[in-house]
This record gives structure tokens, C-alpha cells and sequence, in this order.
């Protein structure tokens, strides 16, 4: 309700040079869900931001600045909808994890029958294969597939 969003403004704008976010529940949830599953209400954030408005006066309409929790899963139309009523931080560690792991699980896949003894592979019985199980390698994996999520999560989020 934008009466509660407003009850939190007021009492964080009473400390001195308070700035702060607000992290107002708007069908967000925690945790992975099917696309489709959530169902985020940006318009909530909205209501607040004008009846917040007509409390302190903001010239912008957006006095409030949220944080959006539990966005995996979300669709990016309500996601950017969100964004245009006042979120300025979208947490995605869920969506982080999952690029991270998947970077490794892909790298396992790709290279399983080299990854089985320390010599001997496809390419020979005598071939070594360190630059298989190096974790260096498969972290890197890991590392390309999370930076190549976050440039998604930057563009879906009009970072760029």
C-alpha cells in the first residue's frame, strides 16, 4: 500500500542527510522460479511514488528509490516497468550463480572425456590432459559465462 511505503520514507527521512532505498514487496519473491510464475505489480511502485509526491513535493515524481529483491524469473517488460517507476539497484545474484555454475557445467560437458585420468584421451593414450582439469580453465568457463550474464542483466536493465 502506499500508505505503509510512505510510513517507511518518513521515518528514514528523519535522519540527518538521509539517503536510503526501500525495498517495497510488489509480487516480487525470493528464489527461482519458471518465467511466468511471478507476477510483479509495478503499479504498486507507482501508486507510491505519486501519493509520496503529493506528501513532500518531488519535482522528478520519484521520491523514492527502490531496491527490487526476488526479480529471477521476472519478465523484463515488468522488470523495465519497475525501473521507470523509481528502481534504481535490482539485486541478481540468483541469475549470477546460475551463469557461474552453468560456465563449469558446460566446460564438464564439453570436455568429460578428457577430464577422466590425468593421461589418456580421444586424442591418444599417451596425450596428457592438464590443461583439462587445471581449475583455472574451467573457472574461466565459469568466468565467461558470468560476465556474458551480466552484460545481458546490464542491457535489460538499461545500465549501458
Amino acid at each position: 500500500k502506499p500508505e505503509e511505503i510512505w510510513q517507511v520514507h518518513e521515518a528514514l527521512s528523519k535522519v540527518p542527510n538521509a539517503v536510503f532505498t526501500v525495498a517495497a514487496a510488489f509480487g516480487n519473491v525470493h528464489g527461482v522460479y519458471q518465467p511466468g510464475n511471478v507476477h510483479l505489480r509495478p503499479d504498486i511502485l507507482d501508486k507510491a511514488q505519486k501519493y509520496i509526491t503529493e506528501k513532500v513535493g518531488a519535482e522528478d515524481g520519484k521520491p523514492v528509490k527502490f531496491v527490487f529483491h526476488g526479480g529471477s524469473g521476472s519478465d523484463l517488460k515488468d522488470i523495465r516497468e519497475a525501473i521507470d517507476y523509481g528502481v534504481i539497484k535490482m539485486n541478481i545474484d540468483t541469475d549470477t550463480q546460475w551463469a557461474y555454475w552453468n560456465g563449469i557445467r558446460s566446460f564438464e560437458e564439453k570436455y568429460r572425456p578428457y577430464l577422466q585420468t590425468q593421461i589418456g584421451n580421444p586424442d591418444g593414450d599417451g596425450k596428457p590432459n592438464k590443461k583439462f582439469y587445471d581449475p583455472r580453465a574451467c573457472m574461466r568457463s565459469a568466468e565467461e559465462s558470468t560476465v556474458a550474464r551480466l552484460e545481458q542483466c546490464f542491457e535489460d536493465l538499461r545500465c549501458t
